[in-house]
């Protein structure tokens, strides 16, 4: 990751602090910089943060503090008898941001979410693959080019979406961040002027704030939609102090800074929750850590090396010098706070010995490799640094010679994904609607390899399993069904399944009407700062 002087920081923020001194401004301390502003081409909560859940607004929104749908632009919607048919109503009047790069002369149309919905299907299409190296990861992990039939305009404040068969998360699939409707107005202005680029740099919605500055690996700058559906928020200006390291970020926030930090450090939560001028928001995370093998590369292509480099660590050893005991050991790639989550399975026990032989016996010697050690703080693992540290001198014992590897977060995301990485990384996730499809197909489904499936593992058994989950609306045979499918992934082992976390938000005590997410984005519409 790059760095930045802290003078800059200083500098930068001061000067956004300074053109808000007669507003109400609530500084957010960010943990990294967001890879872009168009959340269709990302997967990173870090991105969604500074974009989706702040700039741009969907069909149908989450209820704030659950994974319940709700109407969003869409007031109200209808789904046919055979489940292939979602017609969505349209709210009349909504109006897209109106900032220094772009006055729009009309407001949300079906054309609207037509193109923002089937740009990322059409692989040929004039936006397919718009910025370098980006791609409709969501869309393509999710099966939704196979999925979506057409979308189709019934008239300016209808569409509908034909779907080629029946998928039950498919309302909740687009209350995600890359169900975002952007300004197809907007885009075509970018495309006629061959600034394509610029959709992604300075966006532009109907959500709860309107972009306005951003100054790279520092300051995003966000005021509020004087015109939002919903009403302007109570807070006037939004600012993301960009801070990776956490204890800084703890310092700001005790230093009144900052009003909200994300992904505090284990070690200082009990300050936080002592200092009597904060408080310290928790809950059990819907998330998972874990790290991925390439099963394309050998010898992780073998389940006899996974299985045995996955005995060698000591998971638990990890869990409590990161978390310090807000986090338990994983066993499955769902956390056991979901449903359909299978407490049979048992997981690969810590036996170095063991271990040892399994890889004599699959031939394997002298191996070296490389583990990835992601940059930033997430819920779901807090310093990736320490935990491959950790999984080094282990796999050392065994006779396995490790190198820590990383990039900055963007890099790190997208060469991670490569069918060919060399190595394995330490990734996680964060489930996005509630539904176990979220994770097992999403981050480990066939559609997925060479995207979020960062394991680059197809395996039909599973591929079946989960396909067949998703496309029947009986939630015990679903569940039957994942049960199942949690079974053929332990038994193959593409993941070293290392932790689920419990997350907290500490900030300062005059912040209201903020929610915890299950799906852990932050959220800062209805929150305000009391006087």
């Amino acid at each position: 990751m790059k760095k930045i002087s802290v003078l800059l920081a200083v500098t930068a923020l001061t000067s956004v602090m300074a053109t808000s001194a007669w507003s109400k401004t609530l500084v957010y301390c960010s943990e990294g910089s967001p890879e872009g502003f168009d959340p269709g081409i990302y997967t990173a909560g870090t991105t969604f943060d500074a974009s989706s859940r702040t700039v741009y607004s969907r069909l149908v929104e989450f209820k704030h503090g659950s994974t319940e749908v709700e109407p969003g632009l869409a007031e109200s919607w209808t789904v046919s008898p055979d489940g292939k048919e979602y017609t969505f109503k349209l709210r009349k009047g909504v109006k897209f941001q109106t900032t220094d790069f772009f006055t729009p002369t009309r407001d949300l149309t079906a054309d609207d979410v037509i193109f923002s919905i089937g740009r990322q299907i059409s692989a040929d299409g004039p936006w397919a693959k718009y910025v370098a190296g980006g791609s409709y990861e969501y869309a393509d992990g999710m099966g939704f080019t196979k999925l979506i039939k057409s979308i189709d305009k019934v008239d300016d404040l209808t569409v509908k979406f034909v779907l080629n068969h029946p998928e039950a998360p498919f309302l909740a699939d687009l209350a995600m961040d890359f169900g975002s409707i952007l300004s197809k107005e907007y885009a075509d202005k970018l495309q006629t002027d061959k600034k394509m680029e610029q959709m992604n740099q300075q966006p532009l919605g109907t959500g709860p704030f309107t972009f306005v500055a951003y100054q790279p690996d520092a300051v995003i700058r966000y005021k509020a939609n004087e015109t939002y559906f919903k009403g302007k928020e109570k807070i006037d200006d939004l600012v993301f102090a960009i801070t990776p390291d956490a204890s800084v970020r703890a310092q700001k926030l005790k230093s009144g800074e900052c009003n909200i930090m994300p992904y505090p450090n284990a070690a200082d939560i009990k300050d936080l929750k002592a200092d009597k001028n904060l408080k310290v928001l928790e809950q059990a995370g819907l998330n998972v850590s874990y790290l991925a093998y390439n099963t394309l590369i050998a010898p992780f292509d073998k389940v006899e090396v996974r299985k045995a480099l996955n005995m060698a660590v000591n998971k638990q050893a990890i869990v409590d010098a990161v978390f310090q005991g807000s986090a338990s050991v994983a066993t499955n790639p769902i956390p056991p706070t979901m449903w359909s989550y299978n407490k049979d399975v048992k997981d690969d026990k810590y036996n170095p010995d063991e271990a040892k032989k399994m890889l004599e016996k699959a031939g394997v010697k002298d191996l070296s490799m490389k583990i990835w050690a992601m940059p930033v703080s997430r819920p779901y693992m807090l310093n990736a640094r320490r935990a491959a540290e950790l999984m080094q001198a282990d796999l050392g014992k065994i006779g396995v010679k490790v190198e820590i590897v990383t990039y900055d977060w963007a890099q790190y995301l997208k060469l991670s994904s490569a069918k060919d990485r060399d190595g394995a990384a330490i990734l996680g996730w964060t489930g996005d609607n509630g539904d176990p499809d979220n994770f097992l197909d999403t981050l480990l489904g066939c559609d997925a390899v060479g995207g979020n499936n960062r394991a680059q593992w197809c395996n039909k058994e599973f591929d079946d399993l989960v396909k067949k989950a998703k496309q029947t609306a009986d939630v015990k045979e679903r569940t039957k069904l994942y049960e199942q499918a949690q079974v053929v992934f332990k038994r193959e082992a593409p993941w070293m399944t290392i932790d689920h976390s419990e997350e907290f938000i500490p900030m300062t005590k005059n912040v209201t009407g903020y929610f915890q997410d299950p799906v852990g984005v932050h959220r800062f519409d209805g929150v305000d700062i009391a006087e």
